[in-house]
Formats: C-alpha cells, sequence, structure tokens
C-alpha cells in the first residue's frame, strides 16, 4: 500500500464493516464525528492505522493543535484520519472506524487509499455517518435519511436510492469509489437545527447510532448519549426563550414537524443566519459566566 497509509498492525477481523465520519463539510453540529467517537469509545476500540495528511490537508485551513505533555514538553497533534478496530458487543463481527477531517487535497487518491484498505481486510459494508444543517427544531427527534447506491440494500434495509444531484463532500465521493469496488455502502444524515450548528449536537448523534444499531441489525448502548441530549436541549431552550424572534421561529419549527406540514419560511420570521448569530452570542456569554446567561 501507498506510504501515506500507515499500517501499525494488520488486524484479522471478522465480517467487518467500517463505519465513517469526518469533521468538516459533512458533519453539521458535529453529529457525526460525535457518533463515530462515542462508538470507538463505548465498543474500546483499538488504534491500528492512520494517514499521513501531509499530502491531503491544507494546514492553514485546518491547523494542527499544541499541547504540553506533563505540562513541559510541547506536543504538536496533526489532523489526521485515523483507523480503530473494535469487536461490536453482542455480535459475532467487527468494526473498523474511520473518525478524521475531510481532506483539503487529493479526493480521489484519499479514497483510493480507503478502499485499498478495506478490500484488504474484507470489509464487507461501509457505512458513513454525516449531518446537515436543516429546518428543523432542536424540540423534537433528529430525522435520519439513510440512502445506498446498491437496490439490493435498499430493499434489505428499508433505505432510499441516492438520488441527490449538487455538490458533495468526501462522503459522497467514498460512497461512489465504494460502488465503483463493488463495495455495499450506506449513508446515514441526520438533520441538526440549523440556528444552532456551532454547539455539539448529541441529540443527532443518538439518532445516527440508532439507525445505524437498525441497519447492521446490533444493539448500541445510546444512554449516555441520552444524558448528554437532555442537557443540549435545556441549554438550547435557555437560548431560544432569550429572544422572542428566536422563540417564535422554534415554534413555527415545531408546528411545522408535528404537522409534517414543511412550509417555505413566511411572516418575516428572522433568518437562519441571523438565529445563528444570536444562539452563538447567548452561549459564549454562558460560558463567560459560568453557566448563567449574560445581558441580552
Amino acid at each position: 500500500m501507498a506510504k501515506e497509509l500507515r499500517l501499525y498492525e494488520r488486524p484479522t477481523l471478522e465480517r467487518p464493516v467500517l463505519i465513517g465520519a469526518f469533521r468538516g463539510w459533512n458533519d453539521g453540529g458535529q453529529a457525526a464525528t460525535l457518533a463515530a467517537g462515542y462508538l470507538a469509545r463505548l465498543w474500546d476500540a483499538q488504534k491500528f492505522a492512520d494517514i499521513d495528511p501531509e499530502l491531503f490537508v491544507d494546514f492553514q485551513a485546518t491547523r494542527p493543535n499544541v499541547s504540553l505533555d506533563e505540562g513541559q514538553t510541547r506536543h504538536i497533534e496533526w489532523p489526521e484520519n485515523t483507523f480503530f478496530r473494535a469487536r461490536i458487543p453482542g455480535t459475532d463481527r467487527d468494526a473498523v472506524l474511520l473518525v478524521g477531517v475531510e481532506p483539503n487535497y487529493r479526493w480521489r487518491t484519499f479514497t483510493e487509499l480507503v478502499g485499498e484498505l478495506a478490500t484488504d481486510l474484507g470489509v464487507e459494508m461501509v457505512v458513513t455517518l454525516g449531518a446537515l444543517l436543516a429546518d428543523v427544531p432542536h424540540t423534537r427527534a433528529a430525522p435520519v435519511t439513510g440512502a445506498a447506491t446498491d437496490p439490493k440494500l435498499v430493499d434489505e434495509l428499508g433505505l432510499q436510492l441516492s438520488r441527490y444531484e449538487g455538490p458533495t463532500g468526501i462522503v459522497g465521493v467514498l460512497l461512489d469509489a465504494c460502488r465503483r469496488s463493488g463495495i455495499p455502502s450506506v449513508s446515514l444524515w441526520a438533520a441538526v437545527p440549523h440556528y444552532v450548528s456551532l454547539a455539539p449536537s448529541p441529540r443527532a448523534a443518538r439518532a445516527l447510532c440508532d439507525r445505524l444499531a437498525t441497519v447492521l441489525g446490533i444493539s448500541i448502548d445510546v444512554a449516555e448519549l441520552a444524558e448528554a441530549e437532555d442537557a443540549y436541549v435545556e441549554q438550547v431552550s435557555q437560548a431560544v426563550a432569550s429572544d422572542s424572534d428566536t422563540a417564535a421561529y422554534v415554534e413555527e419549527l415545531e408546528q411545522r414537524a408535528d404537522s409534517l406540514d414543511w412550509l417555505d419560511e413566511s411572516g418575516g420570521l428572522p433568518s437562519g443566519e441571523a438565529l445563528a448569530a444570536e444562539i452563538a452570542r447567548f452561549l459564549r456569554e454562558r460560558d463567560k459566566n459560568g453557566g448563567e446567561a449574560g445581558p441580552g
């Protein structure tokens, strides 16, 4: 394999499924990477490979982080795409978790590396997790859509044929590479409220895990995400209540969600950008004041 793929060990896996999530365009509210990271911790996943970011990442756009080891030695953490392996609890199959950042360059080369490793490990299915910003209220369950390019998978798993046309991210390119390589692939997308896009969304992460469990026919313990979800809803609701325009807009979204009547915005409601700015301001003030909301 190419030297950019750094393989620390070659694990022996049983009926593996590859689950991938990438920070960036495909990760509204950080829900996809939050879900993938949660699974890695829940399943006690072990790192076995990564992709050298040197050829794929613009370090001015996605900068490395500097930290101190034991408060003394400076350590640079580079933005990487890392592969973990884990046995899925209660099953006879393994998972390969790919968690990282959407590359800036050489997407075809990047997906070829992932595809070659998946083929070498005998991966039976690839499932990508994504999250998009949408007109959905934070007080309702996060909708999740599932799509596949293989009609057989669509029928077996109750998914939809992918009919999306328009700009795509690394998730779309990776799924296309899987299709051409003959690896069955599924794409799961959760909807995240656009007016609170800056806050990580455990609600959408939980929804992705629940749908993933259905697709794979497994059980996933989401108790910790559910607890974080309650705190998330409470915090955002406090922010919403602090502004009458925001509260009116969210109430409209709730009515749409409850009636399944998704009409265009009307009635002079504030724009999504204005709402997002208001929520972001509230959350910043809340952090500065030790958990209490600052003045409006």
